[in-house]
Formats: C-alpha cells, sequence, structure tokens
C-alpha cells in the first residue's frame, strides 16, 4: 500500500518538476555557450498587414486603432485589418470612422470565433509579413520593427513578441500572472536558443504570408498552430525580447480561470490536430520540446488528482505524510478564498499566489476533461480588460 501510494503521488510531482524546472534546466545547460543574435534593419522595410479580429470592443477599439497609427514603421507600408466576429455594439462604426486614414475592415456575416475572424482575414492580405495582436493589448512604439527584423533570417517563419503583464497594482486580484508571465518568456528565449519556440504570443506574432494561408481549424488556437506549421515547413519561430507587448491583467481570477479553461482547452486541441509533430523520428528534438513544454505540462495537471489521494492513504500510517495532507488543504483553502475575494481589494499575497496555483491547476483539469469529451468552443468569448 506504501509503495502504491508513493507512485500516485509521485507521477504529477515528476511530470511538473521536469515540465517546469528540469526542462528549463537542460536548454540553459545546452544553450549556455550560444547568444543570441539580431539582424540588422533591412534595407527597405517590408510592407505589413496587421490583423486584429474583434468582437463587441467599441470601449477599446479606438484607442487600440490610434495605439497601431502610432507605430515607428513606414505608414505607406503598414495596412490594419480589423476583422468583426459580427460585432453587435459600435464597434463596426468606430472602425469604419478611421477609413480616411487606411483602416480597412472587415464583418463577417455571422459570429464564429477569433480563428474564423483570422481566417477571414487571408483574403484581405497586403504584403508578405501578418502580424496578429488584439484589441486589449499594447505594442511597444519600436515593437513591430523588432518583429519585423527577425525576417531577414530565411529561416524564420513565425516571430513572436514579449508580453509585459500589467496592471493597476491595487485593484487586481491576479497579480501572481506577471510572474508566470516572466517565467514563460525567459523558457522561450532559451528555446530561441537552442532551436525555435514551440507556440507564439497570441497578443503579438508575425508570420509569413505563405504560412498564414494555410487556415487553421476555426476551434483551434493559431498562436499555437503558427509554429508548428512553420516547422512542418522547414521553418523555425523565435520570441524577440525588443517586440514588447504590454498585456493588462485581468479583473480578478475568476476571469482568468474563465480564460485559461478555454485557451488550455484549444492548446489540446490543437496538439492532437498536429500530433504528428511528436514524433522524434520524423523532428528530432523539436518534437522533445513540444512534449516539454505542452504535453508534459498539460499532462501533470491531468494527474495532479492523484496527489491528494496518495498523501492520504500514507497519512493513514504517517504523521508526516499527515501534515502535508492537512498543509495541502490549507493551500486549497486559501485558493479558495481568493476567487472569493472582493475584486476592488488586492489580497495578501499569499492568497492570491494559492488562487492562482489552485485556479490554474483546476482550469487545466477540466480542459482535459472538455478535450476528452470532444467538447469544442470556436465561439470567442474576448476577456474584458482593464
Amino acid at each position: 500500500m506504501t509503495v502504491f501510494a508513493l507512485i500516485l503521488a509521485a507521477i504529477p510531482l515528476l511530470l511538473a518538476g521536469y515540465a517546469y524546472l528540469g526542462y528549463p534546466a537542460l536548454l540553459a545547460l545546452l544553450v549556455r555557450r550560444r547568444r543570441a543574435s539580431r539582424p540588422a534593419d533591412p534595407a527597405d522595410w517590408p510592407e505589413v498587414t496587421i490583423s486584429l479580429p474583434v468582437y463587441n470592443e467599441a470601449r477599446v477599439v479606438g484607442a487600440t486603432i490610434e495605439s497601431l497609427l502610432a507605430l515607428d514603421y513606414p505608414r505607406e507600408r503598414l495596412h490594419v485589418l480589423v476583422i468583426s466576429d459580427c460585432s453587435s455594439d459600435v464597434t463596426d462604426e468606430i472602425a469604419r470612422s478611421y477609413a480616411d486614414r487606411g483602416i480597412h475592415l472587415v464583418r463577417l456575416p455571422e459570429r464564429r470565433g477569433k480563428t474564423a475572424a483570422e481566417n477571414e482575414a487571408a483574403r484581405h492580405l497586403r504584403g508578405n509579413l501578418v502580424v496578429n495582436t488584439d484589441a486589449t493589448t499594447r505594442l511597444h512604439r519600436d515593437g513591430l520593427k523588432a518583429l519585423v527584423r527577425e525576417f531577414q533570417d530565411p529561416t524564420v517563419g513565425v516571430a513572436s513578441g514579449r508580453d509585459v503583464s500589467v496592471g493597476a497594482g491595487g485593484s487586481e486580484a491576479s497579480s501572481a500572472e506577471s510572474g508566470y508571465v516572466g517565467y514563460e518568456m525567459w523558457v522561450r528565449d532559451l528555446e530561441t536558443r537552442f532551436d525555435g519556440i514551440v507556440g507564439a504570443s497570441g497578443c503579438f506574432f508575425a508570420i509569413r504570408r505563405d504560412l498564414f494561408l494555410h487556415l487553421v481549424p476555426e476551434a483551434l488556437s493559431r498562436d499555437f498552430a503558427s509554429p508548428l506549421i512553420a516547422r512542418e515547413h522547414g521553418f523555425r519561430s523565435v520570441s524577440v525580447p525588443g517586440a514588447i507587448c504590454y498585456v493588462p491583467r485581468t479583473r480578478s481570477l475568476k476571469v482568468e480561470f474563465r480564460r485559461k479553461t478555454r485557451t488550455m482547452a484549444r492548446g489540446l486541441e490543437t496538439l492532437w490536430f498536429k500530433r504528428s509533430l511528436l514524433n522524434p523520428l520524423r523532428y528530432g528534438r523539436f518534437a522533445w520540446m513540444l512534449a516539454s513544454h505542452k504535453l508534459v505540462r498539460w499532462l501533470a495537471f491531468l494527474t495532479m488528482p492523484l496527489l491528494p489521494i496518495g498523501v492520504a492513504l500514507l497519512a493513514l500510517g504517517s504523521r508526516l505524510a499527515a501534515g502535508l495532507l492537512l498543509l495541502g488543504l490549507l493551500g486549497v483553502a486559501l485558493g479558495g478564498a481568493a476567487f472569493l475575494w472582493p475584486e476592488t481589494r488586492r489580497p495578501p499575497r499569499l492568497v492570491a499566489m494559492m488562487g492562482f496555483l489552485v485556479g490554474t491547476s483546476v482550469a487545466a483539469f477540466l480542459a482535459w476533461l472538455k478535450a476528452f469529451r470532444g467538447e469544442r468552443n470556436p465561439i470567442w468569448e474576448p476577456t474584458r480588460r482593464h
């Protein structure tokens, strides 16, 4: 019984330990003598289409368009395409008011989701590079040039921006998200130096037009699928530290929980759709990276319920295990308290951290259940951010 309980408890711990500590440590060891090199400016900046899918974003779409028009990039080579996913507010009217400044609005006749809106953009592109962003983030003024420079390297198919989590300090219940975003960007930097990233930032990434034209099924995530499509066609994908994208934190852990459940479920579906890339005989170290960064991480959450079961069995004959079980239950209670915390007040750091950990674990487990049931959610529910 003791051995069985230890095995149960060890499975999720080993998976999580490898995915979040062992894998980055191996990458750091493999790239310790490598330095990232950044290409110089092109002789002529290429034409770029910015794809901006929106759904009922009247509150922010005007400011977003203004910020895109203010980017440091030759104006005659920058084209902004707003794709409305059949918005029912005045989003379309606001976008149309910028027509004299070169903003092109495309409206879907029925609501079909974010990926469908991005697929529609393929029919209206200008230039050989496509930049994907969304209405609730802001790009650093120099960020677009930083992305475009990477395509001076003919082996690069996708260039991803650097997410920076920002928010009004006193009103955020999800501040622990900031630390995780920083960790994720660090791992992507290591992957870039080794071979290339396995997933791009959904808030800001660029892709070669020929690769963008490979349409993605509407229930899947284009930001995850794009580096996979690039690798299938012999290109690598990179993370670009200078391409900064400011991502407002969600207003509460409840909103973040729903977002994580949705994005992880779509991620699992996307990985299944491109599962051939997990074949190490064909894709070598990229298959190892994809399995380590995505599959093993998600398997750790799927097997997480085994941990309390194993510890509970051990607690029947061990005071140490009983103490650990009580400590775990306290952590879950603190995580629950974070979800009940008023949105207008910032919770104590420990409460916020446990809320983030518990919320992420439960969201990921629910995402697995959605995937097992074959539940697809193509219809887009944008996360409303401050």
